[in-house]
């Protein structure tokens, strides 16, 4: 096992991005216009769910199908994206980042240009399936180039400018997303993502660098795939540390998943109205992300997620307190989104780094494996949590209160851990 590069407690100190092998000639991007491209290329997932959710009413009566069918084309999608975000990263640490990048964007390309033209419910099962295994190329492999070409508090502020930037998506997807069914149908919206997704794929191919050279690429066999996956899986701090970032994130998707039933059931709400839900949601990443860009090399990361573990807890307290004794009503139901996001958007960049340097060498496999661990808790939550809880907005507050207490749990036991490991003088992760 590998010792950890550097201790969680320590200032991380930006460094120059290393040089770019340039088998062909891209135009090279900025620090800005990379945190652009990849936060562009992170916002195929968040469209590929947000933007359809108005229509589900629309989808149901046209395919002629129930609603738990409909909801099953999202569970569907969080179930591929999940398997494939496994491989994701080894097939970049094996083939190169940019060659799976543009691969991954072509068949996402006819996957959402066979949901536009899906004559059933069970054809769109089958191209949100191809949506999924490959939406979650841009995410994963996005982190790997990242850490590829810059490090401790430079890898930071780009991984917070990158959310910032893709916190764009979860605002306005459902909104256009309304407005799309409002004026035109339900397939209007697989097709314009299908436009956007083409053009980011001529984009990617005149702009994307290749961060990992021929003779630094790791080999795609078997004996090493399982190595690397047992090392990291079998890692106690990796799970605790991509734990943190996964308990997050379904406290979040928890209120996603629940809109539909959510918004307008227990709020209401019509389908151009989800802006309601989404907008102090993608307020609080966005500024959240912008609080951690501007904390990045001025504090420990460990504090700096306490900090947002302190914003966290202070949004589920009230959200569970409010429904305890009031009905659900607006602003209040959904105004608690902002402080949690802002907090876990703090929380994010620290935690998916100190994971990605417990093995440096498979930064892309680890990458995968924290986003599988992520998108696994979403297809959780899509399937299960969500149908168990969305009966009730105080259900809802108590499993979102739920997962920041376990979110909380997980990052205590990892540095309790890792003190006692590393006052026993015992290697690490």
């Amino acid at each position: 096992m590998l010792p950890p590069t550097e201790p969680d407690d320590l200032p991380k100190d930006p460094v120059m991005p290393v040089p770019l092998p340039t088998p062909h000639k891209i135009a090279m991007l900025s620090a800005g216009g990379l945190a652009t491209l990849l936060a562009a290329l992170s916002m195929l997932g968040p469209f590929s769910i947000d933007a359809y959710l108005p229509a589900f009413p629309q989808i149901r009566a046209e395919l002629n199908a129930s609603a738990l069918e409909v909801q099953q084309t999202l569970t569907a999608y969080m179930l591929a994206f999940a398997g494939m975000v496994l491989w994701h990263g080894a097939l970049s640490d094996a083939f190169g980042r940019r060659n799976i990048i543009l691969f991954a964007l072509v068949v996402f390309a006819i996957g959402t240009f066979g949901c536009a033209a899906a004559s059933s419910v069970h054809y769109l099962w089958v191209f949100r399936i191809m949506q999924g295994v490959s939406a979650g190329a841009g995410v994963v492999v996005g982190r790997a180039i990242i850490r590829d070409l810059y490090s401790d508090a430079a890898a930071a502020r780009l991984l917070s400018m990158v959310t910032m930037i893709f916190s764009i998506a979860p605002a306005i997807a459902p909104v256009l997303g309304g407005w799309i069914v409002t004026f035109f149908d339900w397939r209007a919206i697989f097709l314009a993502l299908c436009v956007y997704t083409v053009a980011l794929g001529w984009f990617c191919w005149k702009h994307l660098p290749e961060t990992v050279p021929k003779e630094k690429r790791q080999p795609f066999n078997p004996r090493f795939l399982a190595q690397s996956y047992g090392a990291i899986f079998g890692s106690f701090l990796f799970h605790m540390k991509s734990g943190v970032v996964a308990m997050n994130f379904a406290g979040l998707f928890l209120y996603i998943a629940s809109a539909p039933v959510m918004l307008p059931e227990h709020l209401g709400l019509g389908p151009s109205q989800f802006a309601w839900l989404f907008v102090p949601t993608v307020s609080g990443i966005f500024l959240g992300a912008l609080a951690a860009n501007r904390m990045a090399g001025k504090m420990t990361f460990a504090r700096q997620i306490r900090v947002g573990f302190f914003f966290m807890l202070g949004a589920v307290t009230f959200n569970v307190t409010y429904h305890s004794f009031l009905p659900p009503s607006l602003p209040w139901s959904v105004a608690h989104m902002f402080f949690f996001t802002f907090g876990s958007s703090i929380i994010a960049p620290g935690a998916t780094l100190l994971a990605l340097d417990l093995f440096p060498h498979i930064r892309g496999t680890v990458a995968s494996c924290q986003s599988f661990m992520t998108t696994l808790m979403g297809a959780i939550v899509a399937g299960v949590v969500s149908p168990m809880l969305s009966h009730s907005v105080l259900a809802l507050a108590l499993g979102q209160a739920g997962f920041a207490l376990l979110s909380v749990a997980l990052w205590a036991t990892a540095r309790r851990y890792r003190r006692r490991k590393i006052r026993d003088g015992e290697m690490l992760p």
